[in-house]
């Protein structure tokens, strides 16, 4: 009966320090120090008091093992999707080549431009060398160009704007709108494939601030959803790869997501075509946004959220 005794006395006065610790931040020592069922208690704690801050509670303790396992299982599934994104990207560069092997023979002095454009003069000396060979070989430039720009929309390169003012120099309007839309669209859709495999931990750990934010903007328009992504493709709000990057992380429907893609990217590819037909002339790409086509930009961008307020408008008011 002394030992029971001395074994309920030294449980009881386990739970008693615990309990003063929680009451109080000011000794997180005592944490440290307590037993094993101590640390049990702690973790029962957690538990039914979900509001209250961890650090505050037990830092290093039960929070931080419950994260040490889910982040081991989480490394696990992160690095067989890093395996197939890998495997994605040399497929890509491979098909990238595959174009370069079946493009018409060039001469050395061509064959050097025969690369992603970087910049305006790059943009330029591409331009020469495949209006030189876009009559006879007229998809095989397509074709290169469509594959060289999806890429780069896929794994979120810079560069696109400069091939579609390419395009603009090298077909007619229609045509190169839909070329533009069209590899944007897919570009973009597969960027969004990419990330709901392996990129949403990523992007909430990179970038929490910014997706907290705009994750609260889709939950506002999510009734017009469709309106709220043209609004972001015509905006420089938000830069085009975030968007790809984070819209399966906040719950943006991948058809939505698309076919906003598709018709949001119009605009802004009309005043590029526009700058394309005038490729030769320009020094820098910020000549092809003067002020007049900018504010037709914001006009458009504006009145594509229109329906969406009057909407929410709508909404609120039925509600009170």
């Amino acid at each position: 009966m002394d030992v029971a005794d001395k074994v309920q006395t030294a449980s009881s006065t386990t739970t008693t320090t615990t309990t003063t610790t929680t009451t109080s931040t000011a000794e997180p020592v005592t944490a440290t120090l307590t037993l094993r069922n101590g640390r049990l208690d702690w973790e029962q704690i957690l538990q039914d008091q979900p509001d209250q801050p961890q650090q505050e509670l037990l830092p290093g303790t039960a929070t931080s093992h419950q994260k040490q396992t889910m982040s081991a299982d989480e490394r696990k599934a992160t690095k067989k999707s890093l395996v197939i994104v890998a495997a994605i990207f040399v497929a890509s560069v491979a098909t990238m080549f595959y174009v370069y092997a079946i493009f018409p023979e060039l001469n050395e002095s061509e064959k050097q431009h025969l690369k992603i454009p970087r910049d305006i003069q790059d943009a330029k000396m591409l331009a020469k060398v495949l209006d030189r060979y876009k009559d006879m070989y007229y998809f095989e430039v397509m074709f290169g160009v469509v594959v060289a720009y999806v890429f780069l929309q896929t794994f979120a390169i810079p560069g696109s704007l400069f091939l579609s003012i390419l395009l603009g120099f090298l077909y007619k309007f229609p045509i190169a709108l839909f070329l533009i839309c069209f590899c944007s669209a897919l570009g973009a859709t597969l960027c969004y494939t990419l990330s709901n495999l392996v990129g949403r931990r990523l992007i909430r750990h990179f970038w929490p601030k910014k997706t907290s934010e705009w994750s609260k903007h889709v939950e506002e328009y999510r009734d017009s959803l469709f309106n709220y992504m043209l609004f972001l493709r015509m905006t420089p709000i938000l830069p085009n790869w975030f968007i790809n990057l984070a819209s399966p992380v906040i719950g943006v429907p991948l058809h939505i997501f698309a076919l906003g893609t598709f018709c949001g990217v119009a605009p802004p590819s009309v005043i590029a075509i526009q700058a394309g037909k005038t490729l030769q002339k320009m020094t820098s790409s910020s000549e092809a946004f003067s002020w007049t086509s900018m504010g037709i930009l914001m006009f458009c961008a504006c009145a594509s959220l229109l329906p969406g307020l009057l909407k929410n408008r709508f909404k609120h008011k039925k509600e009170a």
